[in-house]
């Protein structure tokens, strides 16, 4: 799955993949998502990517080959690769701080570590929207799982869980608190699953009737972003507080953000030599969903931003912040740090967490463009899309 540039993606053949380093290690993909993340690619983010960037940063699959430093894993193992690359041995990942490994960061651009498929800022290395990858740090990254159930049991524990999981333990929930989640996505269905598991209180947000259905499934309360003052609503079911905590799965692209929509199109029309240095030191996101966090919050309470932001030149509503005594936490989500809070549940055969209710669509490779599109768009009940190379 390659890009060829803005809204335009397409499944290309290319070499397949080899061992370049002796940690290295190849895998054979045998399934790999679709991230909302991915359509920051699809949609805006051009200047940083170049044409025939392979996409995707969610895939698992079986072991083909492993360098001479990769002991963990062999050839027939199944495995789960994380989204970020890190060593697992430098500074920060001691501190488990994966998506701030010293070895991978792109110091070219200031930033944390490498990722797969993810734009020249973050290391441009091959992403897993392909038949084969190549899994660099491998002597550490890849998650052994074992074989014999369906791969949607396992292939969200590469971005979805953790990040969700993470999003939930930054937003400090108290015992027995609440937390609105503003976004029904992928990441927002788990960390309402997640947050509901661990005995919350938990109220959604979006606009999408499939994704509201899903929540509600779930266990979670819903407001329709559609017809329904968010603000009001929240504190009518908290007392008029608000919630403890506010989980913003939303992002850089809110809906009702006509200003920096606006700021988006623009400069997602110009050269990439002169918006990559407009986007990189004065671009602004839409910033619908972090105001309304900022509102819907209760006082003193804290706010966890897993939706991607990426703008340097944001206005921030700063006093209104300062008087309520709100935390923030942010970031990439540190995906090997959770996993031991993780595997329990998603192997048990209960399924606490819903991670067999989560894909609304499986197909082929070479469905790839149709689905960003309709993932992009919002349309046929998309929710999550899962792409088999096997198809």
């Amino acid at each position: 799955m390659t890009w060829h540039g803005r809204r335009d993606v397409r499944v290309d053949q290319v070499p397949d993949p080899i061992i370049k380093e002796p940690n290295d290690a190849v895998i054979r993909v045998t399934s790999t998502a679709l991230c909302g993340s991915d359509l920051h690619l699809y949609e805006m983010l051009g200047p940083f990517l170049q044409e025939g960037d392979i996409l995707g940063h969610e895939p698992m699959g079986i072991v083909e080959e492993v360098g001479p430093e990769v002991t963990h894993i062999k050839p027939g193992d199944r495995v789960v690769i994380p989204f970020n690359v890190s060593c697992g041995h430098c500074h920060m990942c001691d501190r488990q701080y994966y998506a701030q490994c010293e070895t991978t960061q792109v110091r070219e651009y200031d930033s944390g570590a490498a990722l797969l498929g993810y734009t020249k800022l973050y290391g441009q290395v091959a992403g897993g929207q392909a038949e084969y990858l190549r899994v660099p740090q491998a002597q550490f990254g890849p998650i052994p799982v074992p074989h014999g159930t369906p791969d949607e049991r396992f292939l969200f524990l590469s971005d979805v869980l953790p990040t969700s999981w993470q999003a939930v333990e930054y937003a400090e929930v108290p015992e027995g608190g609440s937390v609105t989640v503003l976004g029904l996505g992928p990441i927002g269905q788990m960390c309402c699953r997640i947050a509901r598991h661990r005995g919350y209180r938990v109220i959604g947000v979006d606009l999408v009737p499939e994704r509201l259905e899903m929540a509600r499934r779930h266990g979670a309360e819903t407001i329709d972003l559609r017809n329904t003052d968010v603000v009001s609503a929240v504190r009518d079911l908290t007392g008029g507080r608000g919630t403890d905590s506010v989980i913003d799965a939303v992002g850089m692209e809110a809906h009702g953000s006509p200003f920096g929509k606006a700021a988006q199109a623009f400069t997602a029309l110009l050269p990439d030599k002169v918006a990559a240095p407009l986007m990189t030191h004065a671009g602004v996101d839409r910033l619908a969903a972090l105001h309304l966090a900022i509102e819907v919050v209760a006082r003193c309470g804290v706010i966890s931003l897993s939706g991607v932001y990426g703008g340097m030149a944001d206005p921030m509503p700063m006093l209104r912040a300062f008087d309520k005594g709100i935390t923030f936490r942010m970031g990439q989500a540190h995906v090997r740090r959770w996993l031991d809070d993780l595997m329990p549940l998603v192997t048990d055969e209960s399924d606490p967490l819903g991670v067999l209710d989560l894909a609304t669509h499986r197909v082929p490779l070479d469905r790839a463009p149709q689905a960003y599109e309709a993932f992009q768009k919002k349309r046929d009940g998309a929710v999550k899309i899962v792409f088999d190379p096997a198809l």
